[in-house]
């Protein structure tokens, strides 16, 4: 992979959009992930407006820290750029106790509370863009986005641009690598961050990133029985996965009116 080109493309790109839309730069919401930690970072070497934002909601330390350690970081480092954290944890918590169900009742109870933790946030990248001019910037990559579908509609996935969206996490890494990000947001274990307990996302998804990557760029061309093994087990969790996503990832559906109708 040709890095620093990818890199540069990629800081350019987000240049000359922002320019051409009018707004003075960018805010990002910063996870102590590998991908904020990236976006987060290409943003900041446009030399346009970036805001940084940690959003705590019941988050565990370890993702605390290394979401503030990247904030540090890219302040240190660019003038341009602005962080702080926003806590969400007491309008998080009247929430809960607004919505709260039984769980015996409603079982899907906890994933709609985690992914009210992502449509939070999201209201609040907005908040800030609105009112600083900037653009709320995604941090989904190829996987997430356009593979499994492995993000939060209207949560995480409600953005006005997507860096990284045509990268690989493997690929992300390797910026990282480049761009020379802390340690820490570098060996960062992927996690959505979204749920009381620590749950990374190979927990989740029942699969490794590089083995969803390999999944995916022979996705459409191999069917199950290509497969067996350990392989054949990911491609079942990925076609599972994409074929549940298409609502997220086509656009959403409109019902045409026939123009003969409206006479």
């Amino acid at each position: 992979m040709q890095t620093q080109q990818i890199i540069d493309h990629i800081v350019s790109w987000l240049k000359d959009y922002a320019q051409k839309a009018g707004v003075k730069g960018y805010v990002i919401g910063v996870s102590g992930g590998v991908d904020s930690g990236v976006v987060s970072t290409l943003c900041a070497m446009t030399g346009l407006k970036t805001l940084v934002l940690e959003m705590p909601i019941r988050q565990q330390k370890d993702q605390i820290s290394r979401a503030q350690e990247q904030i540090h970081f890219l302040k240190n480092n660019f003038t341009n750029v602005n962080g702080f954290s926003v806590d969400l944890n007491v309008p998080f918590e009247a929430l809960h106790d607004i919505f709260d169900v039984r769980d015996d009742e409603f079982p899907n109870e906890k994933l709609a509370f985690a992914n009210t933790r992502s449509r939070l946030r999201m209201l609040t990248l907005y908040y800030y863009g609105q009112i600083n001019g900037l653009l709320v910037c995604g941090t989904g990559n190829k996987v997430e986005d356009f593979g499994i579908g492995f993000y939060t509609k209207y949560g995480d996935g409600g953005v006005d641009i997507s860096p990284i969206a045509d990268l690989y996490k493997t690929e992300v890494y390797e910026i990282a690598r480049v761009l020379d990000l802390p340690e820490s947001i570098k060996n960062a274990i992927p996690t959505d961050g979204l749920w009381d307990v620590d749950r990374t996302d190979e927990q989740q998804i029942g699969a490794t990133y590089p083995e969803l990557e390999k999944i995916q760029k022979e996705y459409g061309t191999k069917t199950a029985e290509d497969y067996e093994g350990r392989d054949k087990e990911v491609f079942l969790i990925f076609d599972r996965m994409h074929k549940a996503a298409q609502h997220k990832i086509n656009p959403i559906p409109v019902c045409d009116i026939p123009e003969e109708w409206r006479d």
